[in-house]
């Protein structure tokens, strides 16, 4: 009862038939890795320092990863994914049961490119990159992605993203309000630091009615508490966030960080959750590189499996439950 009157409200209940405890991992922006191991050719892809630093984790913690990938390389205008080996196919495809590829956008700049562009555009940079990853690593590697460079998407363009078979995405999908320079100035590309600007809901108190007016309280109330919300108008999964993003958590903070993820998922009976990162903080030729970039990545997957959370692709099956499908 409101001052407007009686109100109900009826909702679309998911059997998460035999769930269980899990997460997936997407490390966004590889450009880089493609690029050297075009340029090295190494006899084994797993001789590189990255995959062998990611095959590891797997060997330790049956960890599943998916690669997002960039068909541009703008740090390096003369790589194209085009360029890409097929050398190492058959590798791939005898380890697509845990390393997966899928596309993340046409190249790092301009960030959010998806807003502002037609279904057309996105479908043929799409298509552009998951032809290049069937070609060097097999129809088994390839992955429908989780989330899109930057995540804001313009709404003809999400529905491409679901027709593709996305079955999940963060709320950021939702085009945000966010400062920073114009989308000409993006273009120019740069450093990634001048184009994160905060966006309008940053906490401050004084914002409370625009923070109601651009993020609707239901949605956002529901997020916080459950972490996740099938939408069974647009048949997809929608996530309040991934958990870490391992390169803007610090080392000695991503086992805290987890902890309480987890314990106020587990309040509300929540059983998946995502973890996060980004290629080039590996790679020590990129200006923000982090040394221990590899070890915060194993220690968030260590965290997790340690509390009994099992790895798995949230786009087999629902959410990584493929009981449906047995």
């Amino acid at each position: 009862m409101t001052p407007f009157g009686k109100y109900t409200q009826e909702i679309t209940v998911v059997w998460d038939k035999k769930s269980f405890k899990r997460f997936h991992t997407y490390i966004d922006d590889h450009s880089f890795l493609f690029t050297d191991l075009t340029r090295e050719r190494p006899k084994s892809a797993f001789d590189h320092f990255y995959l062998k630093g990611l095959k590891n984790i797997h060997d330790k913690y049956g960890w599943k990863v998916t690669l997002n990938c960039f068909y541009y390389n703008d740090h390096d205008k003369s790589f194209t994914l085009d360029q890409m080996p097929d050398i190492w196919k058959q590798e791939f495809t005898d380890n697509s049961d845990w390393l997966k590829f899928s596309f993340h956008a046409r190249s790092e700049f301009p960030d959010r490119i998806y807003l502002e562009s037609s279904p057309e555009e996105f479908g043929k940079d799409w298509d552009m990159v998951q032809n290049e990853i069937i070609r060097f690593a097999g129809e088994d590697s390839y992955i429908a992605p989780d989330i899109i460079h930057w995540g804001n998407i313009h709404p003809t363009v999400a529905q491409e993203y679901v027709k593709r078979g996305a079955k999940n995405n963060c709320i950021s999908m939702r085009p945000m309000v966010m400062g920073g320079p114009s989308l000409a100035d993006r273009m120019k590309g740069g450093n990634m630091n001048n184009t994160r600007s905060r966006d309008v809901f940053d906490g401050r108190n004084d914002l409370e009615g625009f923070a109601l007016y651009y993020e609707p309280y239901e949605e956002k109330s529901y997020l916080t508490h459950h972490g996740n919300y099938y939408d069974p108008l647009m048949d997809l999964v929608i996530r309040k966030s991934c958990a870490v993003c391992c390169n803007l958590v610090p080392l000695d903070q991503i086992e805290k960080r987890l902890n309480d993820f987890t314990a106020d998922l587990e309040k509300s009976g929540g059983e998946f959750l995502g973890l996060a990162s980004h290629e080039q903080y590996s790679f020590p030729y990129y200006f923000n590189y982090l040394p221990d970039h590899m070890q915060r990545i194993e220690l968030a997957v260590k965290t997790l499996v340690e509390k009994g959370y099992r790895s798995a692709f949230f786009n087999e099956g629902f959410m990584g439950n493929t009981s449906w499908e047995e």
